[in-house]
């Protein structure tokens, strides 16, 4: 009986930075898994260790340009068959947390998976520490704009930060933020005939 491989992804909703997707199989029990939403950031760096030395794993990024030219649902579906490509001599059986199997017929899928299976519990921690820690390394290149702190998300200061700077390289161009583009939009119709 091969074991059940756990996918999970961090980075859907940010302006900035890389979609991060994990898959884990656990090969022992790890005590103290859960969604990385509810770990405090100390908890998820401690597990990250125990995970990635107790398991057959594998880790996609997708950068912000690969967001913009192929779209979110795009990449994630691409990530996902990367991982069971990858992972599939080990597992055949791959549980997603979410609504959506992105038309992938091996792939099962959960809501709420990440606080019920110890595996997605792991992909969880594996997609999002791995994000966080591109996100405070990349920090150092755009200063500005404080990465380290909000992650990419758009928290208020982020906004401001991109009002005042614009959007940086790795910022997503194909996601809208309400006061700075529509107001672009309104220029640009000005000087349209």
């Amino acid at each position: 009986m091969k074991k059940l491989c756990g996918i999970d992804e961090a980075g859907r909703g940010p302006l900035a930075g890389p979609l991060v997707v994990a898959g884990v199989i656990l090969l022992e029990e790890i005590i103290g898994l859960n969604d990385s939403k509810v770990l405090s950031e100390k908890k998820r760096e401690e597990l990250f260790d125990k995970i990635i030395e107790k398991s057959k794993y594998h880790i996609v990024f997708k950068s912000a340009k690969e967001i913009d030219k192929f779209g979110i649902s795009s990449c994630l579906k691409n990530s996902i068959l990367e991982i069971i490509d990858n992972l599939k001599e080990f597992s055949d059986s791959f549980l997603m947390d979410g609504n959506t199997n992105f038309g992938i017929q091996i792939l099962q899928k959960e809501i709420k998976a990440d606080a019920k299976y110890p595996q997605v519990s792991a992909a969880s921690i594996l997609a999002k520490v791995s994000r966080d820690r591109f996100m405070v390394e990349i920090s150092k290149e755009f200063e500005e704009f404080d990465f380290k702190k909000h992650k990419g998300y758009g928290t208020k200061a982020h906004i401001e930060a991109i009002k005042k700077f614009g959007r940086s390289s790795i910022h997503r161009t194909s996601y809208k933020i309400k006061g700075i583009d529509d107001k672009e939009e309104y220029i640009k119709s000005l000087f349209e005939d």
